[in-house]
């Protein structure tokens, strides 16, 4: 039997990526496709211009189909932004049924109780994800299913987002003729990647310091119990350079990818790099040092906002596992050593593992939520579509919003 697909796209504030995995019987994931162009129309993770962000993830479907032989009838979306938000709530219900045991449907049912939340007309949700399950008051259960109750109950976490922002989202990607199978907040895609199920049991911080957002996800027990998104990531890093050395956007990054470091006191006094700054274009001699100190002190305030979210949180006594950084800015040497100053916790930096097929440079911390929508898209859709043999176009299952936790 032929193995099913699974596309992912990442729409992000610097690139858009469009993955195609194959999932055989054994539920392994093989990359058939990639499509990577630069991001146009998105702005801190929204979409600011529709047309633009259509064209560009035009580009990036062509580049994935072409690299496949597949033409993508839907996919799983990464969805970020400041304007997400999450809540923690909590459903009750009577097992009624005639033998008293929990099915299925039982699920469904403490998973809407919990959903009846008072939102604004302008949000909406986006992610209804079970914590924790309580059987006749006894609490810790993962799966309910099949146990004997008179009532159950729920702990869920709510993803919940701007309706604007998810619809002009949705847009674009529907402009280009592909259905959504789910919007998937990004930390979690990325933790599908890079966070191991000890690390998720123990408690762990996931951050994603990608190009315009800093994506915060709290995992304890196994379950996710604390989301946020944060509007400040590379770029700021970048716009910061640019301003600090008068110099070009683009020449900006090329320094911080070719030379940064987030840890000055390892870059010797002496050393120099030359770049061309703005005006005549004439060519200018900076401290590496200097280039550093400016990375840093960007770097030290990120951490030190996901360091209040963490507090706010009121899980910070919670995390054994530390911190685990991902995304394109997990990349700058020295990062993993400020980040346990600041943290005082275990840090390391977390990047797709366990790649098969087309995988170059996709084992890199940038390409987390890429990869892990690949993953959650394997985890998710119903067992069958995973057995489907293909023909021509990729078909989907229905937008999934509530998940059992794991």
């Amino acid at each position: 039997m032929e193995p099913a697909s699974i596309v992912g796209i990442d729409v992000g504030t610097t690139k858009i990526c469009t993955l195609i995995a194959q999932v055989n019987e054994l539920e392994e994931i093989r990359i058939v496709g990639a499509g990577i162009v630069p991001a146009k129309g998105i702005r801190k993770g929204v979409v600011v211009s529709v047309n633009e962000a259509t064209n560009a993830i035009a580009e990036s479907l062509r580049l994935a189909e072409q690299s496949s032989g597949y033409q993508i009838a839907s996919a799983y979306i990464g969805l970020a932004g400041a304007h997400i938000n999450a809540l923690n709530s909590r459903g009750t219900i009577a097992v009624n049924n005639g033998r008293k045991s929990i099915k299925p449907d039982d699920i469904n049912r403490v998973l809407e109780a919990a959903r009846a939340v008072s939102l604004p007309d302008n949000r909406e949700i986006l992610h209804i994800i079970a914590r924790n399950f309580i059987v006749d008051g006894d609490d810790g259960v993962k799966d309910p299913v099949g146990m004997y109750a008179q009532k159950l109950e729920v702990e869920a976490h709510i993803v919940i987002g701007a309706t604007s922002s998810v619809n002009n989202l949705l847009q674009c990607v529907q402009n280009n003729h592909v259905e959504v199978d789910a919007l998937v907040l990004e930390p979690l895609a990325s933790g599908e990647a890079v966070l191991s199920d000890i690390e998720r049991e123990m408690g762990v911080v996931l951050a994603d310091i990608g190009g315009g957002t800093t994506d915060i996800a709290i995992f304890i027990e196994g379950s996710i119990w604390h989301t946020v998104v944060l509007p400040t990531g590379g770029q700021q890093i970048t716009n910061d350079i640019v301003v600090g050395l008068r110099a070009p956007f683009e020449t900006a990054e090329s320094l911080k990818i070719r030379f940064g470091r987030a840890n000055p006191a390892k870059i010797a006094e002496d050393e120099t790099l030359e770049f061309v700054s703005f005006g005549e274009g004439a060519r200018q001699k900076v401290s590496r040092r200097f280039l550093a100190e400016i990375i840093q002190a960007r770097v030290e305030e990120i951490f030190e906002l996901i360091q209040q979210e963490i507090k706010r949180s009121g899980y910070d006594g919670l995390l054994p596992a530390g911190v685990v950084l991902c995304g394109g800015s997990a990349n700058l040497p020295g990062i993993k050593t400020l980040g346990q100053e600041i943290f005082d916790l275990p840090v390391r930096v977390g990047a797709p593992r366990n790649l098969r097929g087309l995988i170059d440079n996709l084992d890199e911390p940038a390409f987390a939520t890429s990869v892990g929508l690949l993953e959650w898209g394997k985890h998710h859709q119903p067992k069958s579509s995973l057995k489907q043999k293909q023909s021509g176009r990729l078909k989907a299952p229905a937008w999934l919003k509530a998940f059992l936790p794991g």
